[in-house]
């Protein structure tokens, strides 16, 4: 018998085979709809109560109503919410982890240097929405408008100091490329939390601040601090009065996002399902009032655009770290 006669397969290896062929076949969508099939558990790199926190519990409870399994929310504080950052990038990329977080994530990962690619590792999955800091100034200040602060700061370098939520995070940052940008030196004091800032900046101990909104607004509306501009490219709606920091900075334009992100990995189906699951919730007017009260505005959008803006904010970030000498103890 010749060496190169075919034998027929034995009747298992074709039953093997021909699994393997029915799996291919399977729609993509398959995936999605089969997951999850168990409890989604939420990093939120943060301590209960703040921002990221509460738009996680709130748009988690959505999800669960969605998918119809809990997502669970986790909350990893430290390290400027590197703990749960790197806990993230290294969970199982199965789709029961994601990773719930705001803007800081690229300011952090830009002076933190975490042991992931910030870039990378936690891609995108939805923009939840985005919310401006407002530059603001104790009635002490003189200047009434962005560019005489600048001028203020410009006449007397050093003189001015400015507070902020701690070293290395946005408002720090925030300032820190205003600063840049203009040539300005003014003097940082750098708080644990948003409350020990607001209570030295409405002393007048620290008074100036790129702060966030929702503590800012009712001392602005009682007159006990005075708002500049607003960091959006737009004005913003519960300011409409107060205009932003581009129109006298061009290209000056910060805006804080909240979003989710899963490890690289997660099967595309299940990250689309989730994208999908949550531009649908965003668009609810019970969700749009939970924002709105914590004054956001929700974008919502594909992955893609979301990783183009972690991407860039990063790389922002990054050259600020390194132009302006920032670094965390």
């Amino acid at each position: 018998m010749s060496h190169n006669t075919l034998r027929p397969l034995p009747a298992a290896t074709l039953a093997a085979l021909g699994t393997l062929v029915t799996a291919a076949l399977i729609p993509a969508t398959a995936v999605a709809q089969a997951w999850p099939t168990k409890a989604v558990r939420v990093i939120v790199p943060f301590a209960p109560g703040g921002g990221s926190d509460i738009t996680a519990r709130q748009v988690s409870a959505k999800l669960t109503e969605t998918f119809k399994q809990q997502f669970i929310v986790d909350n990893r504080a430290g390290a400027g919410g590197i703990v749960g950052m790197e806990l993230a990038a290294r969970a199982p990329a199965d789709g029961n982890t994601i990773l719930m977080v705001s803007g800081s994530f690229s300011a952090s990962a830009a002076t933190h240097k975490p042991a992931f690619d910030p870039v990378n590792s936690l891609p995108g999955v939805a923009e939840f929405g985005i919310t401006p800091f407002v530059l603001t100034v104790h009635p002490s200040i003189p200047a009434k408008t962005t560019k005489e602060l600048i001028a203020l700061g410009k006449a007397k370098p050093g003189d001015l100091t400015y507070a902020t939520r701690g070293v290395g995070g946005l408002t720090h940052m925030a300032t820190e490329l205003l600063l840049s940008v203009t040539g300005t030196n003014m003097v940082g004091v750098h708080y644990k939390s948003t409350g020990a800032a607001m209570t030295d900046l409405l002393a007048g101990q620290a008074p100036i601040i790129v702060g966030s909104l929702l503590p800012i607004v009712p001392h602005v509306a009682t007159g006990k601090l005075r708002a500049l501009a607003v960091t959006t490219e737009k004005p913003w709606y519960s300011l409409p009065n107060v205009p932003t920091v581009g129109a006298t900075i061009p290209g000056y334009a910060i805006e804080l996002w909240f979003g989710a992100m899963a490890p690289r990995g997660t099967p595309q189906p299940i990250v689309d399902a989730l994208n999908g699951a949550i531009n649908k919730i965003l668009v609810e007017p019970e969700m749009k009032k939970n924002l709105d009260s914590q004054g956001m505005m929700a974008t919502g959008g594909t992955p893609a655009k979301f990783n183009e803006r972690i991407r860039s904010e990063y790389e922002r970030w990054n050259k600020v770290v390194k132009e302006r000498g920032i670094k965390v103890q």
